[in-house]
């Protein structure tokens, strides 16, 4: 009795001491794991920081959405709603321009300047059946070549395969109207997936500097490798580019860059055949006549009040006639540049179709001076002074995703919100940025994100320095045959109505390049001089 006693405590000790044993390694290793995972949350917590990293450690760190990411969530299940994925059997039941009609609505023999044409747009497909659905993206435009005139015109989608099309009759003369089919909507549909599907269309080139040697590397948006990455962070943005680190070369040695197009498509054979040239920009109202526009003996337009900032916008928001732009809301003058930039501060920022404006203001004004900032390579920063009339004006690039197939220096490349932080701001300083070109072979959430970010920026500046003027740049219109997939003005459309949705709420202004363009029908994404000038135009009378 007493050794079976005996063994029954024997056998609670042994038990006490294994459950000791056990609960003290699962608490040990539990802290080990709960350290890890602090460790991979507090990975991202650093700003403008370069350092090496591992597959072992998770890119994303996992915590809860922020308002960021909550914003960029909104603004794509918005996107998503409106371009919905359309079927795609057969090429034959895509849009078809050759079998679509348009007719016009009450027509009259005479039409009288500022009068609203209506034109009602009938979608069918090859073989000739209605379509039931919308989202063809269409480019409505009329002009008078003979006048140096054009002006773009209003798409109405009613979501059904018929689309109301409105022009302004803005002029007197003969005018003709264009209605472009640049994509159809099982086009647009293939567009918009492939776009959201990978980041490997542009892959970028690093160069990193080995004492006297140089080594390159891939680099780009988001890893797809499990070699050990450079990751170059802005925390607080939450913006990330990365490297693949060459061996025994620290990630700070990253000095150029340079990008390529990579042979990857996210289209089907059957998707691309619907962006072959021939399918792109075809003409739906071949047939038509031109239009006969008369005075009619109107009362005189009213004068319009001078352009000037926080404008209510209109579509279209202008029309050009001999080869001036002239906005639908206001009135613009011609603007002695020397005195009107006299004493101010002009930051350019973004691409190089805001440089256009940089290098048009070093040739019109001759007393401006470039001043030798050390750097190397066609998108270095510029500054160039007047120190008489104390005029100071600069641009320097956005920072990735920048394409250029010249290699350029990343040795003082900054993201626009820091850029942005860094401009005091004051009633004679004037802030002008333009994104766009180089997010378009990206997924939409890089734009969404970036956009933001700038947006948050501007707020900052406005509430230390709310005299500081904001100009919002568009983006042009580009060449309609270059490589749909990550070029096409369907992904600048897109993310041109981002920009005006984001914005909105700031006490900015902007300067509609889209539809400027449209109206000049450039197809070119640096347009010629006229018509920088006459964006600059906008600008001057806006400051004075």
């Amino acid at each position: 009795m007493k050794i079976s006693v005996i063994n029954y405590k024997l056998q609670l000790a042994l038990l006490f001491i294994l459950i000791s044993w056990i609960t003290f390694t699962v608490f040990w290793n539990s802290t080990k794991l709960w350290s890890a995972l602090n460790l991979s949350t507090s990975f991202h917590y650093w700003d403008n920081s370069t350092k090496s990293l591992t597959p072992k450690i998770p890119l994303i760190p996992l915590k809860s959405l922020t308002e960021t990411e909550l914003r960029i969530k909104e603004i794509m299940e918005k996107l998503d709603q409106q371009i919905p994925p359309r079927p795609f059997d057969h090429v034959n039941t895509t849009t078809s321009a050759a079998h679509s009609t348009a007719s016009i609505l009450n027509p009259r023999d005479t039409y009288c300047r500022g009068d609203q044409l209506d034109i009602l747009l009938e979608m069918r497909d090859h073989l000739g059946h209605r379509k039931q659905y919308g989202g063809d993206f269409l480019r409505a435009r009329m002009s008078s070549p003979a006048l140096m005139a054009g002006a773009s015109g209003k798409v109405t989608d009613f979501n059904n395969g018929t689309y109301l099309i409105s022009f302004t009759l803005f002029w007197e003369g003969q005018v003709s109207l264009s209605l472009l089919l640049i994509h159809p909507s099982e086009g647009v549909s293939a567009l918009w997936r492939a776009r959201n599907q990978g980041y490997d269309r542009v892959i970028f080139i690093g160069q990193f500097v080995n004492g006297i040697s140089q080594v390159h590397s891939e680099c780009g948006l988001i890893p797809n490798t499990s070699a050990e990455l450079c990751q170059y962070m802005d925390n607080r943005d939450q913006e990330a580019f990365y490297c693949m680190r060459p061996q025994h070369i620290p990630c700070a040695a990253l000095t150029h860059m340079s990008s390529k197009n990579k042979q990857v498509s996210y289209l089907s054979k059957q998707e691309k055949s619907l962006f072959e040239r021939s399918n792109v920009g075809v003409e739906i109202m071949e047939k038509f006549n031109t239009i006969s526009v008369s005075k009619c003996n109107k009362e005189t337009v009213a004068t319009k009040e001078k352009c000037k900032l926080g404008m209510t916008a209109t579509i279209p928001s202008g029309y050009v006639w001999r080869s001036t732009w002239n906005p639908v809301s206001c009135s613009l003058a011609t603007v002695e540049m020397k005195e009107c930039l006299r004493g101010k501060f002009i930051y350019l920022m973004g691409d190089s179709t805001i440089r256009q404006w940089m290098e048009y203001f070093k040739a019109s004004i001759n007393t401006l001076k470039s001043v030798d900032l050390h750097e190397s390579g066609k998108l270095q920063h510029l500054l160039a002074v007047d120190l008489d009339r104390n005029i100071n004006i600069q641009w320097q690039k956005h920072c990735y995703p920048l394409i250029a197939s010249m290699t350029y220096s990343v040795k003082e490349i900054e993201y626009l919100s820091r850029a942005i932080d860094r401009t005091g701001g004051e009633k004679n300083t004037i802030v002008v940025i333009s994104l766009g070109q180089h997010f378009r072979p990206f997924p939409i959430d890089v734009f969404i994100r970036r956009a933001l970010n700038v947006h948050k920026a501007i707020q900052r500046l406005l509430l230390r320095s709310p005299d500081t003027m904001v100009i919002l740049k568009t983006e042009n219109i580009r060449e309609m045959y270059n490589d749909a997939e990550r070029f096409s003005d369907f992904h600048g459309y897109i993310q041109y109505l981002i920009i005006k949705d984001i914005f909105q709420d700031l006490s900015v202004s902007i300067v509609d390049a889209w539809d400027i363009t449209i109206a000049y029908g450039t197809n070119d994404v640096h347009p010629p001089q006229h018509v920088v000038r006459n964006q600059i135009n906008i600008l001057l009378n806006y400051i004075c």
